[in-house]
């Protein structure tokens, strides 16, 4: 039947009782009719259609509209049924007496009182009726009382000595007679009570079960048989909630001052978010380690309760012969608080009475506080289901380090209380990161977290198990742990003064050193005597064309003529051994060299005694490793050292296992692709300085490159600061030419050389029988032609020969060198006469993804490539033909030149160079001249010094200059 909102109503709640789900209530709308009575006309009213009554509704009504529609028949179903099932087949189903349920009927139960708990105290004052058997809403008015009845349960002794137990209700002041009054518990939780048309809370809530019984039942007994189990398992919590009379046995009230009682016990870290309610990421705490948690409590007399525990009012059972004692005591809440307090004020943070901290810090804050608190009456005690029994005093460690011949010795006291161990016993403690340590009397004291931290390097560093050393190398470490406090330091005057060195001494060079050396190479040429004269290992690290070549031969030159005894060996990529004996006769031309290279190479290492340095690459040290480790060199050097970045790979174990005096490396990219490149180099100067691989992955590579851990990577730089000289160019800028240019020597490759071998061969025969038959004048096209084959495969054969499979030494050069400087940030331009040698290097650009800018006489959109070079920072490289790019453009973004084929004519080299070396160049400009060795290329070079002053006068052509070539010329360049 409708309800009309234009006439008057009013909202009802009407209680009913289901069959299966217990008493419930429905809400309804009734029309009031003109004498203000509710009529028969009514509807149901929920949370869907409430805002069409809403003018009659308050703000209690919209809060119990959505309770009432979560208990009603449906919404149950809709909750608890897993399929679709009718109301009948659920109900039939869920509560069959015999194979119902249970869990799913404890479930329903509990959503349902629940809610009602809440639906009956938002009732009060409304409008309540039972409902009748015909559905009517307002068949019977009730009313929820307005104050709260109280209940005492009575206990007592009868003839036959049984106990009998009853409970008596009081609502305001009077007894209410409740038993076998048609009463109905219509809410057990908690209990809510209908009797006489009122509906009755208690002041204590309390379990409707308690009451149940009661309502058709005078008492109960309890046997004498049960009673002790009874009384503790139900009496005991009805005293610490509920007021009780008794006569079966004594209550005493009791009061006293709580003692505050600590314990601590080990947990698992999975317990942790059960114990204080915090969620943890899926399987993490399984691998966490064990915990230590700390529980508060406080004694009271004899009795114990813990500080978690809610009840304001604690109770013990003492059965005394035949009698039982009931001590009910009132807590100080107050005093609890206060001592709670304490702790929290001392950084264990309390909550509901217990605090977790991982083992070190644990046993720290234990360390730190015991004495006070035990001061202030606190007992510190350990209840430990493992067994294990943890030393909870006094922790100090005193280290000491004295400089010996060739290292450092550590010695050191750890005290744990009366004890006092070694400190060497906890070397692998510290690097297993194992905190538990077994003390003579059997107790385990837990290491301070701090000491893994600030001792962990200078053991994993360490070597030796009964006696402790420490390498001359470690000294950035040493430094560290003075400077923290954390060890004395004893060593010679020469170590005191380098720990406080300002500035490197200042060495003469050698005599027999040509040239000179800019202000920051002199600066560099010290350096490495400064680490020579501390027997360290040094990396020179200076940016590609400042000149790592010069100053390592001036250090060479003076190891000749000062100290070596024997030969310096010097490690390179093949490609480089040409530019290194060019350098030495340029500037050291008094040193032996040896080239150790090549297949027919001369395996008798006694002939090293006749030279000052050895000059070979890293695969004939990877070939002849077993030979080269039998002498003991001067010097080994590494040029380019990175190639030894993989510690795993064969090079690099063979190169570590090389004996010398003393070790530099040099580089410009010490760093190319993770951290671990780094300790590679570094194990070969100072082996040792960074620890094992193991460690380093651990300790230094995970935290810098995954964790971005800022600390490790200060520590890191810290300990190899000392051994590494780097200056990029923009450091030492004031002090270069605006110019500077080098000339770089490209071994070929065996496939390489066998092709230009074949092709010089015809061209030579052909044109030196033209030469014998028709005369310079008619040979000159059949010379050009032969020149150009020539200089094609010194590029790369595939320029000649499209079927060509094989590599080349000069693209493998360019590609190494490119490589590194786009790494430092630099831009570079690349210039070819050839447009398809510029296409090879562009197709070997996108295979390593390396962008680029490109410009050859095709391209249409030049300036736009221009301005892509010059403004975008992401494009570092811009490969251009000499003949496109010769003039007009201003590419000042570049600072570095490479030029991968020479010709006749340095002007048009010259004019490539200005592109980037113009007006608005801020930068120097290193230009690198790529030639193949043992190629026409070098003999072109050759002849352009010869003669210079006819390549000057005739700059028109390339022509002009074959013209005037002599048969001697010809045959020179085909040799």
């Amino acid at each position: 039947m409708k309800v009309f909102t234009t006439q008057p109503f009013q909202v009802v709640y009407s209680l009913l009782e289901h069959e299966y789900l217990g008493y419930l209530f429905e809400s309804f709308v009734v029309q009031v009719n003109s004498r203000g009575q509710l009529t028969l006309q009514h509807q149901n009213i929920s949370a869907k259609n409430a805002d069409e009554f809403g003018s009659r509704l308050d703000a209690d009504d919209f809060k119990l509209m959505p309770l009432i529609d979560q208990i009603q028949q449906d919404a149950v179903l809709k909750r608890f049924s897993p399929k679709k099932m009718t109301p009948v087949d659920f109900f039939l189903k869920v509560y069959d007496p015999e194979k119902g349920d249970k869990a799913l009927q404890e479930s329903i139960i509990h959503y349902i009182q629940g809610r009602m708990g809440k639906i009956l105290e938002l009732l009060r004052g409304k409008q309540t009726f039972i409902m009748g058997k015909d559905g009517e809403p307002t068949w019977r008015k009730i009313s929820i009382a307005p104050e709260k009845a109280s209940v005492l349960f009575h206990f007592h002794r009868h003839e036959d000595g049984s106990t009998h137990y009853f409970p008596t209700i009081k609502y305001a002041g009077q007894k209410l007679e409740f038993m076998f009054k048609n009463a109905a518990l219509i809410c057990y939780e908690p209990a809510w009570l209908l009797l006489n048309n009122v509906i009755y809370s208690f002041e204590k809530p309390i379990d409707g079960k308690k009451l149940q019984p009661f309502l058709n039942k005078r008492f109960i007994a309890i046997p004498r048989t049960i009673e002790e189990n009874y009384f503790s398992k139900f009496v005991v919590p009805l005293i610490e909630s509920f007021d009780v009379y008794a006569t079966a046995f004594e209550i005493r009230k009791e009061k006293y001052s709580p003692e505050p009682q600590l314990t601590f016990s080990t947990i698992k870290a999975a317990q942790v978010s059960e114990l204080l309610s915090v969620s943890q990421p899926d399987g993490k705490a399984d691998r966490e380690p064990d915990k230590i948690l700390f529980e508060l409590g406080y004694k009271y007399g004899e009795q114990e309760v813990q500080a978690g525990e809610n009840k304001k009012i604690s109770v013990s059972l003492e059965k005394a012969s035949e009698n039982y004692i009931f001590h009910r005591l009132l807590r100080d809440t107050a005093r609890e608080k206060e001592l709670c307090k304490e702790l929290n004020n001392r950084g264990l943070e309390m909550k509901n009475g217990k605090a977790v901290l991982e083992k070190s810090a644990a046993f720290a804050w234990l360390g730190a506080n015991i004495t006070a608190l035990e001061e202030k009456g606190y007992t510190i005690k350990q209840s430990d289901k493992s067994g294990k029994n943890y030393f909870i005093g006094d922790v100090a460690v005193e280290v000491g380090i004295t400089e010996g011949n060739d290292w450092f010795d550590i010695h050191g006291t750890v005290r744990f209380g009366e004890f006092s161990i070694p400190f060497i016993k906890l070397k692998h403690h510290i690097l297993t990161r194992n905190n538990e340590f077994m003390l003579p009397n059997g107790q385990i004291a837990v290491i301070p977290d701090e000491w893994f931290t600030q001792y962990i390097e200078l053991f994993a560093f360490s070597e030796g198990d009964e006696r402790l050393t420490l390498r001359k190398h470690h000294m950035a470490l040493v430094n560290d742990l003075y400077n923290g406090n954390l060890a004395t330091v004893t060593m010679s005057r020469k170590l005191e003064k380098l720990r406080e060195f300002e500035t490197i001494e200042d060495h003469p060079l050698p005599s027999g050193f040509k040239g000179e050396l800019r202000p920051y190479q002199k600066a560099g040429y010290n350096w490495l005597h400064f680490v020579q004269n501390y027997k360290f290992g040094g990396c020179l690290a200076d940016d590609m064309g400042l000149g790592k070549t010069v100053q390592t031969l001036a250090m060479l030159q003076h190891r000749k003529e000062h100290a070596a005894d024997s030969a310096s060996l010097l490690v390179m990529p093949t490609s480089l051994i040409y530019n290194w004996l060019a350098e030495a006769q340029k500037f050291t031309p008094n040193l032996r060299i040896l080239s150790y290279t090549g297949t027919y190479r001369n395996k008798d290492i006694s002939l090293f005694q006749e030279y000052d340095v050895v000059l070979t690459s890293y695969g004939i040290v990877r070939l002849d490793a077993e030979l080269l480790k039998q002498y003991y060199f001067d010097y080994i050097i590494l040029d380019e050292s990175q190639a030894i970045k993989n510690p795993d790979s064969t090079t690099s174990k063979a190169v570590r296992a090389l004996k010398s005096k003393h070790r530099l490396i040099l580089t410009g990219t010490p760093v190319e692709n993770s951290t671990m490149d780094l300790w590679s180099q570094m194990s070969f100067i100072n082996p040792g300085l960074l620890g094992n691989q193991h460690f380093f992955k651990k300790e230094f590579l995970k935290p810098i490159e995954k964790e971005k851990d800022e600390q490790k990577t200060r520590k890191l730089h810290a300990l190899i600061k000392p051994f590494i000289l780097r200056r990029h160019k923009s450091q030492v800028a004031k002090e270069l030419p605006e110019k500077i240019e080098h000339t770089t020597f490209c071994k070929m490759t065996e496939e390489q050389e066998h092709a230009y071998e074949e092709t010089k061969s015809y061209y030579r025969n052909k044109i030196l029988k033209n030469l014998e038959e028709n005369g310079p004048a008619n040979t000159q096209f059949m010379l050009l032609q032969g020149l150009m084959k020539l200089r094609q495969i010194a590029n790369h054969p595939l320029m000649a020969d499209p079927n060509y499979e094989g590599e080349s030494g000069k693209i493998k050069e360019v590609l190494r060198m490119t490589k590194n400087v786009v790494g430092k940030g630099h831009k570079v331009l690349i210039f070819s006469q050839f447009v398809r040698h510029l296409e090879i290097v562009r197709t070997a650009l996108n295979e390593r993804d390396i962008t680029y800018a490109y410009l050859d006489g095709n391209t249409k959109n030049r300036q736009e490539q221009v301005e892509l070079f010059q403004k975008d920072e992401s494009i570092k490289v811009f490969l251009i033909s000499l003949k496109a790019g010769g003039v007009g453009l201003n590419l000042t973004a570049a600072d570095y030149v490479f030029i991968l084929d020479p010709w006749w004519n340095p002007a048009v080299e010259a004019q490539a160079v200005d592109r980037a070396h113009r007006i608005g160049q801020q930068n120097t400009v290193f230009t690198y001249k790529f030639i193949t060795k043992d190629s026409v290329e070098e003999k072109i070079l050759a002849l352009q010094s010869r003669k210079l002053q006819l390549v000057n006068d005739l700059i028109s052509t390339d022509e002009n200059v074959i013209k005037s070539l002599t048969k001697e010329d010809i045959d020179n360049l085909l040799s």
